[in-house]
């Protein structure tokens, strides 16, 4: 995803990872939200759709870009602001007639699908897109690469079966862990499973609840040709889930190969801020106050 094009709309997994939903204190809107299996993943929420020729459901606010690679801007009037560390992936989609027919992973890279944590939003998307710089993601995009008999590598023989998210809150000058440093191989639907379920999602979700008709929002922004979904928050840390964002503190996440690092040796990288390799996706955002 290049962040001077602004034609690809992004997506968000909500429960993809057991645990972090009673952490973030929203499992309780999805109690009516049915899934085949209890670990499924909950919904797809819009974070950005582009503006097309018809407007007529998509809320405004979605319109507004909301990605940096360096700040996340506090929202006004708000208090409980938490980083929401993922692996998000850029995928091609395949259109016939008005129905998506594959989902086809090119990239990934880290990503903060920064959150507010807040009573009574009645969608998902409230909480996600404050306007700019309210959401993360890394400029190191790696292709998404290895052996597969499908037309992409998004399976457990490629790249992604050996990379881990780890991510911080750098404060005072120490870095303190954030999420539990966990292989994307970990999330509950991941590969095959996972585009599927995006298909099914992006083709027929409904307007229930906290989830939204997303197909009908593609429709109107023209039937675009990629999609970025972050694939899912990991569980917080006992600090991690009990301190909330403030000025001046740094927001990151990592996205590295656990055959070449451990988490210490991260931990190091994020302190000295040496984010030379290719092979790791970085995300580090300060956090600023608007104005």
């Amino acid at each position: 995803m290049n962040f001077a094009d602004k034609k690809i709309p992004s997506f968000g997994v909500a429960g993809n990872f057991t645990g972090h939903l009673e952490q973030a204190g929203e499992a309780r809107d999805f109690l009516n939200i049915k899934t085949v299996e209890v670990n499924a993943p909950k919904a797809l929420f819009p974070t950005y759709l582009p503006e097309g020729n018809e407007n007529k459901i998509t809320p405004d606010f979605l319109h507004v870009f909301p990605f940096s690679s360096s700040k996340i801007i506090f929202p006004q009037n708000e208090e409980k602001l938490q980083i929401e560390p993922e692996c998000a992936i850029l995928c091609d989609l395949v259109w016939e007639n008005d129905e998506i027919v594959n989902v086809l992973p090119k990239t990934f890279a880290a990503s903060n699908d920064c959150s507010i944590r807040k009573e009574g939003a009645k969608k998902i998307s409230i909480k996600k897109n404050w306007g700019p710089s309210s959401k993360g993601l890394s400029e190191n995009q790696i292709e998404i690469t290895g052996p597969s008999s499908k037309g992409h590598s998004f399976t457990k023989e490629g790249i992604l079966n050996d990379y881990r998210i780890a991510s911080f809150l750098v404060r005072d000058g120490k870095v303190n862990d954030y999420g539990e440093d966990s292989a994307v191989r970990d999330y509950s639907y991941v590969y095959e499973k996972l585009l599927s379920w995006i298909t099914e999602k992006l083709n027929n979700q409904k307007d229930e609840g906290p989830a939204e008709n997303i197909h009908q929002y593609l429709l109107e922004s023209g039937k675009p040709e990629q999609v970025m979904v972050s694939i899912g928050a990991t569980r917080y840390t006992d600090f991690g889930e009990h301190n909330f964002l403030a000025e001046g503190d740094r927001a990151v996440v990592v996205v590295y190969p656990e055959k070449k690092y451990n988490h210490s040796q991260i931990v190091t990288m994020v302190m000295n801020k040496d984010y030379s390799d290719p092979e790791v996706s970085v995300l580090d955002q300060v956090i600023t106050l608007q104005g």
